[in-house]
């Protein structure tokens, strides 16, 4: 397709200029960097960037994350002028209630927008993962002749995303996996929200990326389309390095009074100004969301182009069913997200645990039964294996490719290579759950993270996205409590669990024993409706006999009755979770011997108990209870709900200290003599 400089140059000018007038229409927004890096985006979008706007869920897409998401209506004008589900009428509502154009973008709304952007630095990261899926499907589906996932990761960046301490994780990860397919484009315009960014940020950029093993290239003027458009081609063609164009732009381009000034980052230009700048850059002054007919028509044969990307992709898709059935089954499985037939056969068969065990140690035992069962389960801990134990035993390491490495007998996935399913974050949290959201995002994978519970506070931002996306991402949260002891309150997790409760959409799961610890794991796997939180303990619970309490199944209710002492209704209902539940049990069984109606609810998962009718809810926890109790290794705030203001909650509302486990259960009241104190004086 020929290319016209003049075209060029309407088509830059009508993306500024949409822009500002759904921010000037909206009274709020950021014009700054849409009209400085219009050149750039264009560029991507319209030379390079493989899509459909018919179908813009095709898998081997190219993916374009709009890191710097406050620069939102870049993207919306992009997306209408493509032809996506917008129109001007949703550009006119940009920033209002139900309008398909919001603040900052969020994931699929509409299609076209691939994840949901604004906390800086999150969308530079989480597209090092969807690199990775990229280069991990590449290696695990693509023939020679076939490659069916061939496609590159885009990232348009700002400089308050290259100063966010997650993006400094996320490349230093991506330069050493060689991830070649991600290429980011930093709009390197001088300014930030509150000035020049030489107040903060003097870092010589080039020379960072460059020692994390990126290919940098820079691109002196960001209205040059031509250099811009040399830059890609030539980020492109090194596939052993992530790339990462520095283009030299202003901020608000065109505006008389505002271009180069950080007046234009975060506020509308003003109407005055917007006219000005209009007939600046020769545009008409009075015109507003105005289109001209030769912007039209260059688009619709771009719309050609794009079409026939991917016509070709399906040809390749129809050829490769034909000779690879099996595979081409396979690969339409993983991208619907549908779990194997039979998965969970291996659970079914797991022998009781009769001893006492720690519940990540049966973690890891219940994911090497899954493990070979299902393939697109990949993921690796914050070089914390030997303590998390998440650890796929046999199914390599993702890694840059190494011809020189040998493959240890019986290792699947060749060793060090795109298609092993253990990966190797480093301490690196930040980075870490940012990397599993943009695995989750591509699709076809199904990630999982594991760290220290302490250490969640690390991972929060980037949970708190997967969960506004509904990511089924699973975070694996070992050490859970002041239990692990000697490591001290640094380590010990006091608020954590409570943290991650009050975040929407996430599901919190805390199981007691072995039994439930299976079933957590089943029910993690089934949640295709948001992210899960796993959260097992290192020192080891007591066995839990099954054949006289509540079978480990109703886990998937959220809460249930694990013991009950009397076919009436309880005086005492007693309700825990995780290593607390055996505690529970042994205190309700003293209490029984003395004549007192007790209960012991198991309360895992919150999340999933306040999914359950209402009659359930009260079922379990009657509201006729006398005396209400919560035991929890974590702070109390917030067992209000199941207790009552009138109950009791056994937690623990300060930190913890350097001291073998037993010691701080006695020294901090979780002892069966001190819990039955508590609700003997409540009962007289």
């Amino acid at each position: 397709m020929k290319f016209d400089k003049q075209v060029d140059e309407l088509c830059v000018n009508t993306i500024r200029f949409l822009a500002c007038d759904a921010v000037e229409n909206a009274k709020s927004g950021h014009p700054g960097m849409p009209m400085g890096a219009a050149a750039a985006a264009f560029t991507l979008w319209t030379r390079h960037l493989k899509h459909d706007p018919n179908d813009p869920f095709w898998p081997d897409r190219d993916r374009f994350i709009l890191s710097a998401g406050h620069a939102s209506m870049l993207l919306y004008a992009l997306l209408y002028l493509c032809g996506y589900d917008m129109t001007l009428e949703d550009l006119k509502s940009f920033r209002q209630w139900g309008s398909k154009t919001p603040g900052h973008p969020e994931k699929c709304h509409p299609p076209g927008v691939e994840m949901t952007t604004g906390p800086l630095g999150q969308g530079f990261s989480h597209a090092v993962g969807l690199a990775a899926a990229e280069a991990h499907l590449a290696a695990t589906f693509n023939k020679p002749d076939l490659p069916l996932v061939n496609h590159f990761t885009y990232v348009l960046a700002s400089d308050g995303d290259l100063m966010e301490g997650v993006t400094l994780e996320a490349c230093s990860l991506a330069g050493h996996l060689g991830l070649g397919k991600l290429i980011v484009l930093y709009d390197d315009n001088g300014v930030s929200l509150a000035g020049s960014t030489s107040l903060t940020f003097t870092d010589n950029i080039d020379l960072l990326f460059k020692s994390r093993n990126w290919q940098v290239i820079v691109v002196d003027d960001g209205n040059d389309i031509e250099a811009i458009n040399e830059a890609i081609s030539a980020a492109k063609k090194d596939l052993r390095h992530p790339s990462l164009i520095r283009v030299k732009t202003k901020i608000a381009f065109g505006s008389p009074h505002k271009e180069g000034s950080h007046e234009a980052h975060g506020a509308p230009l003003g109407e005055e100004e917007v006219q000005a700048a209009k007939k600046n850059l020769g545009w008409p002054e009075e015109s507003s969301f105005f289109v001209p007919s030769a912007v039209i028509e260059y688009f619709n044969r771009l719309r050609k182009k794009w079409k026939d990307h991917h016509q070709k992709w399906l040809k390749t898709w129809h050829e490769y069913k034909e000779r690879y059935p099996l595979e081409a089954q396979e690969f339409e499985r993983r991208m619907k997200g549908i779990l194997p037939p039979q998965w969970d056969r291996a659970l079914s068969q797991m022998e009781q645990v009769n001893k006492p065990v720690s519940t990540r140690k049966v973690s890891e035992s219940i994911l090497q039964m899954i493990a070979p069962h299902v393939p697109e389960l990949m993921g690796g801990s914050a070089d914390l294996n030997p303590s998390c134990l998440t650890w796929l035993k046999g199914f390599g390491d993702f890694q840059r490719p190494d011809p020189h490495h040998r493959p240890i007998s019986g290792e699947v996935g060749g060793g060090w290579n795109y298609g092993g399913r253990n990966i190797h974050f480093g301490v690196r949290e930040h980075a870490m759950a940012a990397f599993v959201g943009g695995l989750a995002l591509h699709g076809g994978i199904i990630p999982y993270a594991a760290t220290f519970l302490a250490f969640a506070d690390y991972m929060k931002p980037a949970i708190r996205l997967a969960a506004l996306m509904r990511l089924p991402v699973i975070y694996v949260f070992t050490h859970d409590s002041f239990c692990i002891g000697e490591d001290g309150p640094t380590h010990q997790p006091v608020e954590q669990l409570m943290n991650l409760r009050s975040i929407p959409h996430l599901t919190v799961i805390r199981p007691a024993d072995a039994d439930e610890t299976k079933e957590a794991w089943r029910a993690a796997l089934l949640n295709r409706e948001g992210p899960t939180a796993l959260i097992f303990t290192r020192q080891e619970v007591p066995f839990l006999d099954r054949t006289i309490i509540a079978s480990a199944e109703e886990l998937h209710r959220g809460g249930y009755v694990l013991w009950d002492s009397s076919t009436l209704t309880p005086l005492v209902t007693i309700i825990a979770t995780g290593s607390e539940v055996a505690l529970a049990l042994q205190v309700a069984r003293k209490l029984a011997a003395e004549s007192i109606r007790v209960r012991v609810v198991s309360l895992p998962s919150w999340e999933i108990f306040e999914r359950q009718q209402t009659a359930y809810k009260k079922q379990v926890i009657p509201p006729t209870t006398k005396l209400r109790v919560a035991i929890e290794a974590g702070v109390s705030l917030g067992w209000e709900r199941y207790v009552g203001l009138d109950g009791i909650i056994i937690g623990i509302d300060h930190f913890g200290a350097s001291a073998p486990y037993r010691v701080l259960k006695e020294k901090f009241g979780f002892t069966e003599e001190r819990v039955i104190e508590a609700i003997k004086g409540l009962l007289k």
